[in-house]
C-alpha cells in the first residue's frame, strides 16, 4: 500500500471482497465478505495508526472497521469514546474484537464492565459479561461469584442470545476456576439446559456449562 490513507484502504478491501466468504459471514450477522487472515494481513501493514483508524470506524463499513480495531491503539481511548463506538458496534465480529482487542486491554475496562453489565440494551450488557468473564479468568479478586451466579440463574434463560452465550461463559469460568462453586454452576446449567444442543465440531468443546466445565477441569487435572 502506498499510501496509508482511508481511500486506499477501502480500495484495497474492495479488491479482496470474496462472495463465498461473505455467504459464510452472514451466517454469523457479519456483513463483510474479506478473509480474516488477509484482512489481518492489510492490518499488520499499515502498522498502528489511530488517526486512520478513526477514519475507517466512520465509514461504518464491517470489514474497515475489523481493520480499524487492529490499528488502534487502547490507551488512546477513554471511557466515554469506547462506549461510542461498542454502542455503535451492532456486527458480532465488530463487537468482539472491540470488546477483546480494545477494551479487555483498557484501564477503563473496569469502569465500563460495571457499567454496561447493567445496561438495558442486551448487546451492550453482553460486553460488560465479557469483561466479567476475563475477570474470573483472571483476577477474580473482589469478585461477588456467588452473587454472579444468582443473577445467572435467573436471567440467563431468557435472555438474548448474545447476552445469554457471555453470561454462558461467565457461568463456565466460574465453574472451571473455583472448586467450591463447581457444583452449583454445573447444575445450573444442566437445570436452564442453555446451549445442550448447540452444534460442536468434532474434536472442539462444546459450550454447554457442564460440558465445558467438567473437560477443562478434566484436561488439567490430567496434566
Amino acid at each position: 500500500m502506498v499510501e496509508a490513507s482511508m481511500h486506499s484502504v477501502m480500495e484495497t478491501l474492495a479488491t479482496l471482497e470474496d462472495p463465498k466468504a461473505r455467504a459464510v459471514n452472514e451466517k454469523h450477522g457479519d456483513d463483510h465478505g474479506v478473509n480474516l487472515t488477509k484482512l489481518r494481513a492489510v492490518a499488520k501493514e499499515l502498522k498502528k495508526n489511530d488517526d486512520l483508524a478513526v477514519e475507517l470506524w466512520d465509514t461504518g463499513d464491517t470489514a474497515a472497521r475489523l481493520v480499524a480495531i487492529l490499528i488502534m491503539r487502547p490507551r488512546s481511548y477513554d471511557a466515554e469514546g469506547l462506549d461510542a463506538m461498542l454502542r455503535d458496534a451492532r456486527v458480532p465480529k465488530v463487537h468482539a474484537w472491540l470488546v477483546n482487542y480494545i477494551v479487555k486491554k483498557s484501564k477503563h475496562a473496569e469502569t465500563l464492565r460495571l457499567s454496561w453489565m447493567i445496561d438495558p440494551d442486551p448487546v451492550v450488557a453482553s460486553a460488560g459479561w465479557a469483561l466479567t468473564s476475563e475477570r474470573v479468568n483472571k483476577s477474580p479478586e473482589g469478585l461477588d461469584l456467588p452473587g454472579l451466579l444468582d443473577i445467572i440463574e435467573a436471567r440467563m434463560l431468557g435472555a438474548e442470545d448474545r447476552l445469554q452465550w457471555a453470561m454462558n461463559e461467565t457461568l463456565s469460568y466460574i465453574g472451571i476456576e473455583n472448586e467450591q462453586l463447581r457444583p452449583r454452576a454445573i447444575a445450573i446449567g444442566d437445570r436452564l439446559g442453555v446451549l445442550k444442543d448447540y452444534p460442536t465440531p468434532p474434536n472442539c468443546t462444546s459450550p454447554f456449562a457442564p460440558t465445558w466445565i467438567t473437560e477443562i477441569v478434566a484436561r488439567r487435572e490430567a496434566q
